[in-house]
């Protein structure tokens, strides 16, 4: 019996933990996202179109960022090919200075990926 609810107790702490994993994934994009925004300071225009963009761009990052079978080059491949798809749809909403801060960002993103396959 008491071994019965223990695998219960640990059902319970497992399904929960799975019910609030994906939503701090996604509390945590939205807030990236947000961050990127405030960077940018994009407009409401401007915020539309761009935001959409990045967040269908964020997993396929994340990804990559987290393939720790991927070398530092591997990853900055991977990131730039995957930064090369949404370019031109980004400079046509951007302005050049946003564009330039946008580049400085996903640069940004490219060294933090290359320390971590370093760290693992």
């Amino acid at each position: 019996m008491k071994n019965y609810i223990r695998l219960i107790a640990l059902a319970v702490c497992f399904g929960t933990f799975v019910l609030l994993a994906p939503a701090s994934f996604a509390q945590n994009r939205a807030a990236k996202l947000q961050a990127i925004s405030q960077q940018l300071n994009l407009t409401p225009q401007q915020k539309a179109k761009v935001l959409p963009l990045l967040a269908e761009e964020a997993p396929k990052v994340e990804a990559v960022k987290n393939n720790s079978s991927l070398s530092g080059m591997q990853k900055m491949q991977q990131l730039r090919a995957i930064h090369q798809q949404t370019d031109p749809q980004m400079k046509a909403i951007l302005s050049p200075a946003q564009y330039q801060k946008l580049q400085g960002i996903r640069q940004q993103a490219i060294r933090e990926a290359m320390q971590k396959r370093r760290g693992a």
